[in-house]
């Protein structure tokens, strides 16, 4: 018989319908709440558990990222995401998560150059490009391209060699900058433009987007910082709806550029990486409304309203989002600093916004629900105002997610004990029946 001592870190499930008990073992994490270990509940009581969403079942183990939607926290590797946006560069971070420690100068610098040097595209990529609509989403020519990489690459899909693996990793980090900016080019009937040498890793995306051959872009270091903060924010989230793609597609030994495929495909949806988008919508038509701020947040807290004010509170985090904090003050400096660079329509949106943030901030139905402006709030208003479209939104987001997509990927396949995603499903259809013949129906 077991005794109290032997129970500390397991959990008893008893079936009332037959008696039948199991001891299950209780994981320790290093940071967060202890976690079930129920891969023998079904061959020792023959039951499965529902979990719609797998909102409490954790699906793998990472040493990546950790979040605390309680406590407002988000660390990369163990550093606080509040240092990262401080302290360090893109790149920098790019390395953190990938390689799971600060880079020393020579290592860093190292990564810089392998990065820059492959921020090139073949040019036969080229052509692939022009296979796609006139009018395409930039997401949707994103999601083609980076899946058709591999038929450019293939020296880069032996997915069971670590250093194979971290040289695709770091090919794909490099080259998305690339593909997000001609994707807007294309869709915008623009000529491409190569990546420099000389620019760091967000200037040359800026410069790509941006220049022109009648206009050259000079890259504002205000701007460049505003977006390095937001892609650094974006870089890992855990084990999210796209990153949790990524890992189920590549558990089928998928090659990396078809994982990674599917994982902006993920996000493309409105519910993940669209929503700060949807912040930037519901502005505009507050823009166009006669209506005053004052009767949208009346709206907002009024339950028998469908309308709610989108980028305020967050589903995982239940006290200020992390990420935000940071942004907000990047958001208030380009209101302040950079209004010779806005247009007059986004001054009046960025205006407009901060000008709902102020009240909703002020109001005690948000305080004491902790609905507080997420990262979704201010990052749109941000790309909007630095001349970033609507439809390049969830492409910065993929670009930079990128980065946390393949340190996930990478760890996954490094892990020995990984087997193909198989969910199971709480079957509520028909039970077994005769099939019927066509005349007798």
């Amino acid at each position: 018989m077991s005794t109290d001592k032997d129970r500390v870190n397991t959990v008893t499930i008893t079936d009332n319908q037959t008696g039948n008990s199991i001891e299950l073992d209780i994981i320790e994490p290093t940071q967060g709440d202890r976690i079930i270990d129920i891969q023998s509940l079904h061959n020792k009581l023959g039951l499965f558990t529902y979990d719609p969403g797998f909102t409490v079942t954790a699906s793998c183990w990472s040493k990546i990222t950790y979040l605390d939607g309680e406590k407002g926290e988000l660390q990369y590797r163990g550093y606080p995401i509040e240092q990262l946006v401080e302290e360090s560069s893109f790149i920098e971070t790019a390395f953190l998560l990938l390689c799971g420690h600060l880079p020393s100068q020579s290592e860093l610098d190292e990564f810089s150059v392998e990065i820059t040097k492959d921020s090139l595209l073949q040019e036969e990529i080229k052509r692939f490009f022009s296979g796609f609509h006139s009018n395409a989403h930039p997401m949707a020519i994103m999601v083609g391209v980076v899946g058709a990489l591999s038929a450019f690459y293939h020296k880069y899909l032996d997915i069971h060699d670590p250093i194979n693996r971290k040289d695709a990793a770091k090919l794909l980090i490099a080259k998305m900058p690339t593909i997000a900016a001609w994707s807007y080019r294309y869709a915008n009937g623009l000529p491409f433009v190569y990546p420099r040498h000389d620019y760091t890793y967000v200037e040359n995306f800026l410069h790509m987007m941006f220049d022109l051959p009648t206009d050259k872009y000079i890259v504002d270091p205000l701007i460049a910082q505003a977006l390095e903060v937001i892609m650094i924010s974006h870089a890992d989230h855990e084990q999210n709806a796209s990153t949790s793609t990524v890992r189920l597609a590549s558990s089928s030994e998928a090659n990396p550029f078809a994982s990674v495929a599917a994982g902006i495909a993920s996000l493309w949806g409105p519910a993940h990486g669209g929503a700060n988008e949807a912040v930037i919508r519901m502005l505009q038509d507050m823009m166009s409304s006669e209506k005053s701020i004052e009767s949208y947040i009346e709206r907002a807290k009024d339950k028998s309203d469908s309308f709610r004010l989108m980028g305020f509170g967050h589903r995982i985090y239940k006290n200020y989002d992390p990420r935000a904090k940071i942004i907000r003050k990047l958001c208030h400096r380009i209101g302040s600093e950079s209004e010779s660079a806005l247009s007059v329509e986004n001054k009046k949106l960025l205006d407009m916004a901060l000008k709902l943030e102020g009240m909703a901030l002020a109001d005690e139905y948000f305080i004491k629900r902790k609905l507080y402006p997420n990262v979704d709030f201010y990052s749109g208003i941000i790309m909007l105002s630095i001349g970033i479209p609507l439809n390049m939104f969830t492409v910065i987001f993929a670009m930079a997610r990128t980065v946390g997509w393949v340190s996930q990927w990478n760890e996954m396949m490094g892990d020995d004990s990984s087997k193909i995603s198989r969910p199971r499903q709480c079957y509520l259809g028909a039970t077994k029946r005769d099939y019927i013949p066509m005349d007798e129906r």
